[in-house]
């Protein structure tokens, strides 16, 4: 069996640090391309400065700047703009570069989503990005290249009230919307039930999950007031979500400052809720293979760090996750010091 990982070099590890570093300084992400500057006119004659952009679906975008042109205050929006443009520019040669070598890349609509839940305070304090897409924020964060997990879910987390950066009447639907991406609530099966789930209008896939932890071991809902939206509850979700660290969206469009779950955690806790999905699907197979990956890694890496992670697990769950221990161990014989340490735990 092959080895579940392959390491980055450290030049590129210092590029991606360089790019967590302005994600997390710059005031608000780009939604779309970096685009350019132009100067209109409308009928009457006033001319303004526009900022032309492409978004995720590829179409041209116009905006409104400042105006008129020729006046202090417009021009100096217009050049601190042009400021921006340059080091976003500059930014994607950076992202153009890791993909090229490996890093994982987000797609163009689930960046211009995440963008827009970063801008809204979504993943200051008490909120997280979780999944799939969380995974790879993950493996970039650790210089490792892997597998990929294509994904149309985007999963939110929130442990504790998150002090968004502005209030938004509709909530987190209203922050949805602002990405450019047409979303709408998912109706449940009993039309009495609150919206959990929201999902972009059309055939589309793309949908978004807001998960909370759960106070007891049932799935229950739970409602977010700060977001003006209702959460799933989930059990053992606290032990996920209870420490996490930023990192950097990455995309062909920019990136985005977001907080992620610990690698340790997030292995652990994906080996635990492949044990609890109903059926065992394809979806516990992803689990597994990603638990695998980052405990080969961590393994390598960090090594103590799953063994210190194991030991802060509820201790009702710790049977399950040994038995997923020992269904994940084949995955594992090509990385001798993750494998010693799963033995001890």
């Amino acid at each position: 069996m092959a080895k579940l990982f392959t390491l980055h070099s450290r030049g590129l590890a210092a590029t991606y640090a360089d790019l967590e570093n302005q994600a997390s300084a710059q005031k608000e992400a780009f939604l779309r391309t970096p685009g350019s500057i132009l100067e209109r006119s409308n009928a009457g004659g006033f001319k303004y400065y526009a900022l032309q952009q492409y978004g995720h679906e590829r179409i041209r975008k116009e905006t409104y700047l400042a105006g008129p042109v020729g006046s202090p205050a417009a021009d100096k929006i217009a050049q601190d703009m042009q400021t921006r443009i340059r080091e976003q520019v500059d930014v994607v040669a950076s992202v153009r570069l890791l993909v090229r070598e490996g890093y994982a890349a987000l797609p163009p609509k689930a960046y211009s989503v995440i963008a827009a839940l970063g801008n809204a305070g979504v993943f200051n304090e008490g909120g997280a990005l979780v999944g799939t897409h969380a995974f790879e924020v993950i493996l970039n964060r650790l210089g490792i290249r892997a597998s990929a997990f294509p994904t149309t879910d985007l999963d939110i987390a929130r442990s504790s009230r998150i002090s968004l950066n502005a209030e938004l009447e509709g909530g987190l639907l209203d922050i949805l919307r602002t990405s450019g991406v047409e979303f709408e609530p998912v109706p449940g099966l009993d039309p009495r039930d609150p919206t959990i789930k929201f999902r972009e209008r059309g055939r589309s896939n793309f949908t978004v999950d807001l998960l909370v932890p759960s106070p007891s071991m049932e799935y229950s809902t739970k409602y977010v007031p700060e977001l003006k939206a209702h959460a799933v509850a989930l059990p053992y979700f606290r032990y996920l979500i209870s420490e996490t660290q930023p990192g950097a969206a990455i995309s062909r469009n920019g990136c985005v400052a977001v907080r992620v779950p610990l690698a340790e955690k997030f292995a652990l806790h994906k080996l635990l809720v492949a044990q609890m999905r109903v059926g065992r699907g394809e979806k516990s197979r992803k689990d597994m293979q990603q638990a695998a990956i980052l405990i080969a890694a961590l393994g390598d890496l960090h090594p103590g760090a799953v063994e210190e992670a194991f030991a802060k697990t509820p201790v009702s769950a710790r049977s399950r996750i040994r038995k997923s221990l020992a269904e994940v161990r084949p995955l594992l014989s090509e990385h001798p010091a993750a494998l010693e340490e799963i033995d001890g735990l």
